[in-house]
């Protein structure tokens, strides 16, 4: 009787894609959105942007058009670095200010998101106080 040779599987394991990860710090007000990309320390800066860069109209640095283009830039910047996700940490103003993020941060999240970075935990740092901090101008307030 013949002997009947089965055929296995073989199960090959892949390395690991080479590339680190980072950290994508997001400031977000009325006025500007800058976009700061760390290693994953956090102490070594990989690329930073922020709308005024990109233009040289005022009105326009907060807008979600300027944001986007700041995030692409870093994005592509950090990719040719060897960076390949990044954890988001966006701010607004905070403290007396507005805590809400300006109008840029989604589009920025979004454009790193197409430029082909992994998108890790996305968490907001706007700093709150637990009681208050004194607004400027006095007890009589701004006298204009």
């Amino acid at each position: 009787m013949a002997q009947i040779k089965r055929k296995t599987k073989r199960f090959e394991i892949k390395p690991p894609k080479q590339g680190a990860w980072g950290i994508a710090y997001i400031y977000s007000t009325a006025n500007n959105t800058i976009v700061h990309i760390t290693d994953i320390t956090g102490s070594e800066t990989i690329a930073k942007y922020s709308g005024g860069m990109l233009t040289d109209k005022d009105r326009e640095e907060g807008s979600p058009f300027f944001a986007m283009l700041a995030a692409k830039k870093a994005a592509e910047e950090a990719l040719a670095k060897g960076i390949i996700g990044v954890h988001i940490k966006v701010r607004g103003k905070g403290g007396h200010f507005k805590k809400t993020p300006g109008p840029g941060a989604q589009p920025a999240i979004r454009a790193l998101a197409r430029a082909g970075l992994k998108i890790g935990i996305i968490e907001d740092v706007t700093p709150i106080p637990h009681d208050t901090t004194k607004r400027p101008g006095g007890r009589r307030g701004r006298r204009v």
